[in-house]
């Protein structure tokens, strides 16, 4: 899986229009059936039950520049949007094609003929907050590298910046392994590195919990309900991957309480937030799952989280910027 990086600044008025009539507003199929190959159609329908998906192209380029790298692209790839010093939003591309009637129809042609004709459609989309410097130190780029162009990271930048940026694998379209290549990568992996890791991820978590549960039950910092310690984890506010070495030392505030019955997962995968104040925010995209829309508004709506300070706010802006799945610009 590789990161692809789309320069798409809204406070462009044309690059806006697009976001706002394919983005925000999902493409439906069934107006264009007249342009998409029967093909590319009923695979969108399969992807898309509902008969609309957020669509979005590339232009071939001065001398085909980009063809090259839309050939380095397939489906299960993140794409992250970037623009005015940000990536602001995400998805995962679900399916590709060529179709340069079907780019003019929703987005015109520039003014020397050219269009997005190299056509991709997303899963997963979800909204994002993050600094463009971030990116840079995170790859170790020149402060001055600017996402001026269209580029498709290399394996090891994909990698490294995944650590950095979450979408949901829950509602992206995945393409399975194929089963002789999943069994090859079982039996190459290093047991013995993965018990090591196994035994410092626990141990981790045990002193996280002997500092937040110091008796026999504790209180999920989201629901507030007591609980015995055993239904309790020491959940990491900011992504410990992310954590510098004096944050992660920061035992007090680093982590909070969090039940197992669901909402260490949903904290996790960025359907609920806390605010400034500790007021909990639900996504958007909640009600697209009516189980999880169904457990924030019975346990965690209208909540406010006691454990929210000052000196833990840092690191709750940080799931808010980086992991919360916020709603797309408008």
């Amino acid at each position: 899986m590789r990161i692809v990086m789309q320069p798409a600044g809204l406070a462009r008025k044309v690059v806006n229009r697009h976001f706002q009539d394919t983005i925000v507003k999902p493409v439906k199929f069934d107006e264009h059936t007249d342009l998409l190959e029967p093909g590319v159609r009923e695979e969108l329908k399969r992807l898309f039950p509902d008969g609309t998906a957020p669509m979005w192209g590339v232009m071939p380029g001065k001398r085909n520049v980009n063809v090259a790298k839309v050939r380095k692209m397939q489906p299960g790839d993140w794409v992250f949007f970037t623009g005015e010093k940000k990536i602001y939003f995400g998805g995962t591309v679900a399916l590709m094609w060529r179709n340069r009637e079907l780019a003019k129809r929703l987005w015109k042609a520039d003014d020397d003929g050219s269009t997005w004709e190299y056509m991709y459609a997303l899963s997963g989309v979800r909204a994002f907050d993050v600094p463009m410097d971030e990116v840079r130190e995170l790859l170790d780029w020149k402060r001055n590298r600017h996402v001026m162009g269209f580029i498709v990271l290399s394996d090891s930048e994909s990698d490294t910046l995944q650590s950095l940026l979450t979408l949901d694998p829950a509602n992206a379209a995945i393409t399975p392994l194929d089963p002789g290549t999943e069994q090859a990568a079982v039996d190459a992996f290093d047991g013995e590195l993965e018990r090591k890791a196994q035994r410092a991820a626990r141990g981790e978590q045990a002193a996280l919990k002997r500092r937040l549960l110091p008796g026999t039950t504790g209180e999920c910092a989201l629901c507030g309900r007591e609980l015995p310690g055993t239904f309790l984890i020491g959940a990491h506010i900011k992504k410990r991957s992310m954590c510098t070495d004096t944050e992660k030392r920061d035992l007090a505030n680093i982590a909070m309480l969090a039940c197992v019955f669901g909402c260490d997962a949903l904290y996790e995968h960025g359907y609920v937030a806390v605010a400034p104040g500790g007021d909990i925010q639900t996504s958007p995209l909640a009600n697209d799952v009516p189980e999880v829309a169904a457990y924030i508004q019975e346990k965690l709506a209208s909540r406010t989280v006691t454990w929210w300070n000052e000196e833990r706010e840092p690191y709750y802006d940080w799931h808010r910027m980086h992991t919360f799945k916020a709603g797309l610009p408008t």
